[in-house]
């Protein structure tokens, strides 16, 4: 029988330090993968002999110089909060915002309108009105998302109420149905 040229290994016995070093290396090679990833795949091909570009996006269409239907006297309308994305899926993205009087004083009510820019106009316009300022409603937390506009929005329980303290919050959500948008508050949501 031929000996080996290789003397005995030292370590043929596992202990518990050693345990402890391969569970140290394997959760470092997990953290590092989970920093260094590849980039996203894409499932459009390029045509064959043409190198692929992506599409321009479209801009979102700004507020500034839309005329909002608001009567707002001898103060202007000022637009206090808004919101982008595509509502509608036809792949242009549509501005939600949240406007009202510019009032020295008080609480004045919000509007919450959709704009649009039309493919053969250059400056957007309202669409549709989601809130009306006669509602007399503050309109707060606004989200765009999922093709679904949400926000919380302050009203009062009674004509009593002062303007300055609104007494019922109501979250409400609006969704396009391919007409209209449609409004849909959940079940219990009025809260005083």
């Amino acid at each position: 029988m031929q000996q080996s040229a290789v003397p005995e290994l030292a370590h043929t016995q596992t202990r518990p330090i050693h345990w402890v070093a391969t569970a140290t290396a394997v959760a470092g090679i997990v953290a590092l993968s989970s920093v260094l990833q590849p980039e996203p795949a894409t499932a459009a091909q390029p045509a064959h002999g043409t190198a692929a570009e992506p599409a321009p996006a479209a801009a979102p269409p700004g507020t500034a110089g839309v005329r909002f239907p608001l009567q707002c006297g001898p103060v202007k309308a000022v637009v206090v909060k808004q919101a982008t994305g595509d509502l509608d899926g036809d792949g242009r993205p549509e501005t939600v915002a949240v406007v009202h009087c510019d009032a020295p004083m008080g609480t004045p009510p919000d509007g919450v309108y959709v704009l649009t820019r039309p493919a053969d106009a250059a400056s957007p316009r309202v669409i549709a009105t989601l809130v009306r300022p006669e509602e007399r409603l503050t309109v707060t937390d606004v989200t765009l998302r999922a093709r679904a506009f949400s926000a919380t929005l302050l009203g009062y329980s009674s004509d009593s109420v002062p303007s300055c303290c609104p007494d019922v919050k109501t979250p409400a959500t609006w969704q396009w149905n391919g007409r209209a948008f449609l409004r849909s508050t959940p079940a219990g949501a009025h809260s005083v």
